[in-house]
């Protein structure tokens, strides 16, 4: 006898989660280890718990579930994030992967399909619902585009909150020179000349909820 799926749920919504678990409880071969409302609770409770699979909320308190996957996959790296969301433009979803998500799932699916993504993640693919696929368009410079480091999102998540590349280089112990050296890459990274193009990057892609969570 294998073992269950150790899973954890992450929702800000407690009726969305509650459905959640109700219907993945009821598979013999899946355990809810636990139904959480923040993304700092669940970076704790993933590290201690190493569940199998997270069902990853973006916009929640705190700390939001883009910033939160990184984390956990650096401290759990065999731990699979399915993100579940209501929003469905290509923007969340590139990044959400981009982030490490393994899937993307609509809050709308049908439940077999949550079913299904969970398999497939576990089976090491990617997976996208029917309505983020369609929603995703094709870029053919996607497969060119570098993504951001971890020092890169907090240096862009501080440049959106308006700091100067001094304030941000006495906040990080580095150098100005340094500062604007990530600062010219995160540019080059996203096709952005301004910063006024910055912040609205950050704000349109969530970095800026959860402030302070990307060191």
């Amino acid at each position: 006898m294998t073992d269950p799926i150790r899973i954890i749920i992450v929702d800000d919504h407690p009726m969305v989660a509650e459905g959640i678990e109700a219907l993945l409880e009821s598979y013999d071969d899946i355990t809810v280890l636990a139904t959480l409302s923040d993304g700092e609770e669940a970076i704790r409770q993933a590290t201690a718990l190493e569940p199998d699979v997270m069902l990853m909320d973006l916009n929640m308190p705190k700390t939001n579930g883009l910033a939160a996957t990184e984390i956990i996959l650096e401290n759990c790296p065999n731990t699979k994030i399915l993100i579940l969301s209501m929003h469905d433009s290509p923007e969340y979803i590139s990044t959400a992967m981009n982030h490490g998500a393994m899937g993307y799932l609509l809050k709308d699916v049908p439940t077999e399909e949550i079913r299904h993504a969970i398999d497939k993640v576990l089976a090491g693919e990617r997976y996208l619902c029917t309505g983020a696929q369609g929603s995703l368009e094709p870029d053919p410079t996607d497969s060119q585009r570098e993504p951001l480091t971890s020092r890169e999102q907090n240096i862009l998540l501080q440049l959106a909150q308006g700091k100067s590349n001094k304030e941000v280089a006495i906040d990080l112990d580095i150098s100005v020179r340094t500062v604007e050296t990530h600062r010219r890459n995160i540019k080059r990274k996203l096709g952005i000349s301004t910063t006024a193009g910055l912040t609205k990057y950050a704000l349109e892609h969530g970095v800026l909820q959860g402030t302070g969570i990307l060191r």
